[in-house]
This record gives C-alpha cells, structure tokens and sequence, in this order.
C-alpha cells in the first residue's frame, strides 16, 4: 500500500537514485559503525546504508511507517519524536561513545532538531542531514554577510561545517518549493570552555536588531551585567566574528 506523505510531519520522501548515491559517498558509511538515520521514511537512504553498515538504528515518528520499517531484520527502530531521543543516552545503550547521525530533517523543525543535538555533542562524531539549502548557507556563513546571524554562531563555534551537495526539488516526492543541499557538521576536538546558555543569550540579544549597532542592545546587556571589560559595540551584530562571541562569553 502506497504511503501518503503527510504534511503535518513535513515529509518530502528522496527519490533521486543519483543524489542518493551521492549522499552515501558524502556519509562514507563503514561495517559496524554506529549510525543512527533521523526520519528514514521509504528507506531510500536507509536501505543502501544498511548494506554498509550491517545494522542501523532509525528514528521515525510515523507510525505507519515505523511498523514497516520493523519488518527489516537489520533495523532497530525507535518511534519517537526525535527531540525526545537522548542521544547521549542512546550511545550507552549501543555501547559506543559515540555516534555517527544522518538523515533528511523535516524542513519545519529542523533548527530545534540541531539544538536539541547540539546538546549532545559530547556523544556525536559527525552529522550528514540534508537541509533546506537556505538553512544550511546560514550555518556556514561568514561575517559581514547577510546569512551571517544567530544559527551560524551557535553552531560554528562548537562544530566545523561544511555544504557537500546539492539537492533539487525535483530530487523529492512531493517536490518541495526549496532547494535543498547536504551538510556536513563535524564536532571540534578541543571546543572553548564555556556556558553555552551564556552564549545562547548573549547572541540572542545581539541579533535582536541586526540592523542597529549593538551598543543599543548588547552594549546595554553588558551594562545590566556590570561588566568592566574591553568589547567594540560600535559594531553591528553580523559584524562580529564567532571567535569575538565566544571570548566574550568566557569573560562573563
């Protein structure tokens, strides 16, 4: 029985046999390492990983297709919304310390899906997901450019990245209005020591209002905090490499 997509889940199923081919290439896949497949769907991706692999473990919230995906011996399947999963956690289970996470995110939660793994990325060694290519231009993207803003920050400060392929619409059924492309997040070895909810709020509040200069929004934040050190507020938000973030947060 042909499954619908539905939409309240955003899904778009892969059906491109090339961009798929090249996806694998980009994941270079090895026998026995630990992968877990975020929203696996039809299995397009799941079923050439799994030849690789010998098992995988998957994350689908349909139910529908959770059941279908329970009739493949190699998969260990766990209904769930994936921002319940504790993939921390899930490495103990599988007895690794840590683990490889692929996937095509639904495009309508995709930045709480980062988040969520961003705070288990002591437990991560690298992400492929295909993402809406606007999102993914954000979470490269170099200072002083329009793209540049809260995301790039938050995870360029933690996590080297880079865009590895892209996906047209026609690569998808249904197509969806976007471009999409692959990413490539691989956690730095030695980070910043920081907190990141410092971080998280002292970025927020200066793209706020990218467009002002941030002595009317970071510049008066700093002043409610007492802080005494030297940072340059006559500049705007996206002008400020992660690098100055970062120490800033480790000052406070």
């Amino acid at each position: 029985m042909k499954h619908i997509p539905r939409k309240r889940f955003g899904q778009h199923f892969l059906s491109d046999a090339g961009i798929i081919d090249g996806i694998v290439r980009e994941i270079a896949p090895q026998p026995g390492q630990p992968v877990v497949e975020i929203g696996p769907g039809l299995a397009a991706l799941t079923q050439p990983l799994v030849e690789r692999l010998g098992r995988l473990t998957v994350i689908e919230l349909d139910r529908d297709l959770a059941r279908r995906l329970r009739e493949h011996p190699q998969l260990q399947v766990i209904e769930s919304d994936v921002l319940r999963v504790d993939f921390t956690a899930l490495a103990a289970e599988l007895g690794v310390p840590r683990l490889r996470v692929v996937g095509n995110l639904p495009y309508n939660i995709s930045t709480p899906i980062l988040f969520h793994l961003l705070n288990h990325v002591g437990a991560v060694q690298d992400q492929h997901f295909m993402l809406q290519k606007e999102v993914i231009d954000r979470m490269v993207a170099a200072p002083a450019t329009s793209d540049y803003g809260r995301l790039s920050v938050m995870l360029q400060w933690r996590y080297e990245m880079a865009n590895v392929l892209f996906v047209p619409p026609e690569s998808f059924d249904p197509p969806p209005r976007v471009d999409s492309a692959v990413v490539r997040m691989v956690p730095l070895a030695a980070p910043p020591a920081l907190s990141v909810a410092l971080l998280e709020e002292l970025v927020q509040v200066a793209f706020s209002q990218r467009r002002k200069l941030l002595r009317h929004t970071l510049g008066r934040w700093l002043e409610a905090r007492g802080y005494g050190g030297v940072f340059d507020t006559q500049r705007r938000a996206e002008e400020v490499p992660v690098g100055d973030y970062v120490a800033l947060a480790q000052a406070l």
